[in-house]
């Protein structure tokens, strides 16, 4: 029996407000709110960032294919914040050595489960598919997994939750959210790695804050930093309030 190709997605640019950081003919930076899709999947097709970009940017860098294009990096749907996104190849190829080289600046503030007791930590520890269960979920693991390195700061604590900084090393699937839980400290509102019975909040407390890198074609050093949402800085009042 013969089995057809699957049929490539038609991807639709669609104008839509897109809160822009920075734009130049080479890059853009942009502050995902939290609830869009980075770009189009089987039951994502319209609506995700790429359609924005597509209506805003006209041309994008093409490397990542039609499914993406411009995409240098993602950050999770329930995740809100601050994404690089390359209008030409050129510009493409320089942001992904970047990344390779760990030279990138990402920054998060997330709300976590639990009091961390010391002010400062590095996670180490590799970071592959969940094999026995939801094959979209990710786990701390040595079959098949990629090296991962999260560091953390302590911004505040509060009698059940802990508001942290969290910087990337490196960028995997999930990487905070997993890395979090694995040292016992799983996201507030964490669907997927938090605790059944969690926050009244729809999606993880996770905001990208912070992003720096160096310019494709200046080689200047240029970082951005975008505000914590109303919703996500709401929550951490609540707890100060009742704290």
């Amino acid at each position: 029996m013969e089995i057809p190709d699957p049929e490539a997605l038609d991807v639709e640019a669609e104008p839509m407000d897109l809160d822009i950081y920075y734009e130049d003919a080479d890059v853009l930076v942009v502050n995902k709110p939290r609830g869009m899709v980075v770009h189009p999947a089987p039951g994502h097709v319209s609506g995700t960032l790429v359609n924005g970009l597509m209506a805003h940017c006209k041309d994008l860098s093409g490397i990542n294919g039609v499914m993406r294009p411009g995409i240098v990096h993602r950050i999770d749907k329930d995740t809100s914040g601050l994404l690089m996104v390359a209008k030409n190849d050129m510009a493409h190829e320089s942001l992904v050595n970047q990344l390779v080289a760990k030279t990138v600046t990402r920054k998060y503030t997330a709300v976590v489960h639990g009091i961390i007791q010391h002010d400062t930590g590095t996670i180490d520890a590799p970071i592959g598919r969940e094999r026995k269960k939801d094959r979209q979920s990710m786990t701390v693991t040595k079959e098949n997994a990629k090296q991962a390195v999260t560091h953390f700061d302590v911004i505040e604590r509060f009698k059940d939750f802990t508001v942290v900084e969290c910087r990337l090393e490196t960028g995997r699937t999930h990487q905070i959210r997993v890395h979090m839980k694995y040292i016992g400290y799983p996201l507030a509102g964490d669907p997927k790695y938090g605790p059944r019975k969690t926050v009244d909040f729809n999606g993880q407390l996770l905001h990208a804050g912070v992003l720096g890198f160096d310019h494709p074609r200046t080689g200047e050093y240029i970082e951005f930093t975008a505000p914590i949402p109303a919703d996500m800085q709401a929550f951490i009042d609540s707890l100060r309030n009742n704290d």
